[in-house]
């Protein structure tokens, strides 16, 4: 990929097609890494709404071990928006380039942990399974603060929901009969087609991902991390090079004085 295109697409100078493009991708990263972990330890991530539902079920159940089992895991996920929104705003004090791109390196490098960790799971079944599940809400958590931080709340990566309801909303504007045909009339129900072709595009690539990582999880196990970490990876690396190359600039011409 050009460096100037990668720039673009994870700098911080941001533009609504960058928004999107970085939002498509992640899309399919987030719906590989949450059916390829279903498939690892049982258990959606990204689910937040039934893992909420579940502490509540488990709670009146009276299953205590449970429902600090989803409790944790709704932690983890809040913790990993947290750290994204502290990353964002330190780089942006700052004025570096890399103020989106760290969250991104951080979850390539989490997600590879994710492999590393699941490659143990057969031995060490009791404690690795509870890590996973923490590591990888923690991951989801992450990643979709980074779209939300970017495209200020218009795209989302994880929480399918939204999106589905989005993509109802307008599909009911655009199948709405308006009896009087004057735009201008104030009670003109028009669909945005922009947000239809976004949020179907986004959806239809978690579901791509989804399909890939079980795929990938079934062929090859836990290796299947690899690939989106690298693409991950390749995303952050040009603004964090910027970054440091300046900072090398900086240090250099402090030391000639």
């Amino acid at each position: 990929m050009p460096v100037q295109f990668l720039r673009q697409l994870t700098g911080r100078t941001r533009t609504r097609r960058a928004n999107r493009q970085l939002g498509i991708v992640l899309a399919f990263i987030a719906g590989a890494v949450n059916a390829g972990g279903f498939l690892a330890i049982k258990q959606y991530t990204s689910h937040m709404t039934g893992i909420v539902s579940s502490v509540a079920d488990n709670l009146v159940l009276g299953n205590a071990f449970l429902a600090l089992a989803g409790l944790s895991a709704l932690i983890a996920f809040i913790a990993g928006a947290a750290t994204t929104a502290i990353m964002i705003n330190w780089a942006r004090h700052r004025k570096m380039h890399s103020e989106y791109a760290m969250s991104l390196a951080l979850e390539a490098v989490l997600l590879l942990v994710f492999g590393l960790l699941g490659a143990n799971l057969g031995a060490f079944v009791a404690v690795f399974v509870p890590a996973t599940v923490l590591l990888l809400c923690y991951i989801m958590g992450l990643q979709n603060a980074v779209v939300t931080k970017i495209s200020h709340a218009e795209i989302r990566t994880t929480h399918v929901t939204g999106i589905v309801t989005d993509l109802g909303i307008e599909l009911g504007k655009l199948f709405y009969w308006n009896r009087h045909h004057d735009e201008k009339s104030g009670q003109y129900v028009a669909a945005d087609r922009d947000r239809l072709l976004i949020h179907g595009t986004i959806l239809g690539m978690f579901f791509a991902g989804g399909v890939a990582g079980a795929y990938g999880f079934k062929a090859i196990g836990f290796s299947a991390t690899v690939p989106l970490a690298v693409v991950l990876l390749l995303f952050a690396i040009i603004p964090i090079l910027d970054d440091i190359s300046l900072m090398s600039a900086l240090y250099q011409r402090q030391h000639r004085r």
